[in-house]
């Protein structure tokens, strides 16, 4: 049987690894690395340091390309699925050929490969091809640990509280009924415009964790529109952006 360990490796801060995860990744027989294209190498160039640099002992590192999700799909959780079955037939492919009969394989996974993370799904879809693998997950520093860690904020306000949710969600059935603060994970449309300016505050941050990381805070009146150009901004500059916020109702 393979091991396979999904390992949080944090949100871009190599000094955030936990022991565990470094003691997992050294333990490996391989760790498939994945390149999500020329407008992301800096996510798999962190990856490659922490293997050079960081680990004192350096498994075989198999390098793979990532299928690119079709955002034409008519129903998104569709284009979604098709997506994870390419990705769990590399990932199936790659064991088949790279890992040691009984080996060890591990992947590091940004942030935590619980929380809105596909690595266990698509794990799943590996184990229905027949290949006997023990999945394992060693968690991870998350954006949303270091969104408010970074503005020195509490996650929920006293005794209440929190949703976790997406962009798209926050769109389509605006404000969830029961909470007063939300944070948004997946917003490539900075959906909290979908929302009355009035009566909220938002703490928001892009590259959370990294050395360009950008933070902005305030009434969401008065920080909606500057959030939306200084997103725009950043994404030129660097051809991706990954980034989170925190709304909380006053």
């Amino acid at each position: 049987m393979i091991r396979l360990s999904l390992v949080g490796i944090g949100s871009g801060n190599p000094e955030h690894l936990t022991l565990e995860a470094i003691r997992v990744l050294e333990a490996a027989d391989v760790i498939l690395l994945p390149r999500k294209g020329d407008d992301k190498t800096e996510l798999a160039d962190l990856r490659r340091m922490i293997a050079r640099d960081v680990l004192k002992t350096t498994p075989k590192i198999v390098e793979f390309d990532y299928p690119v999700r079709d955002a034409g799909t008519p129903k998104y959780l569709d284009g979604v699925n098709t997506w994870h079955d390419a990705l769990g037939a590399i990932w199936g492919r790659l064991i088949r050929e790279e890992a040691p009969e009984n080996g060890h394989v591990a992947l590091m996974v940004w942030g935590d490969p619980s929380l809105y993370d596909s690595t266990l799904r698509i794990a799943e879809r590996v184990k229905a091809q027949g290949i006997a693998v023990d999945v394992r997950v060693v968690p991870g520093i998350t954006s949303l640990q270091m969104l408010t860690a970074a503005h020195a904020i509490p996650l929920n306000t006293l005794g209440a509280p929190v949703q976790i949710t997406t962009g798209r969600r926050l769109r389509e059935h605006g404000w969830p009924e029961g909470v007063d603060t939300v944070a948004v994970m997946l917003d490539g449309e900075c959906s909290f415009q979908s929302l009355p300016g009035e009566g909220y505050d938002i703490w928001w941050g892009a590259y959370v964790g990294m050395p360009d990381q950008i933070l902005m805070a305030g009434p969401l009146e008065d920080m909606g529109d500057r959030i939306v150009e200084t997103r725009a901004e950043a994404r030129e500059r660097h051809g991706w952006i990954m980034d989170i916020y925190l709304i909380r109702k006053r």
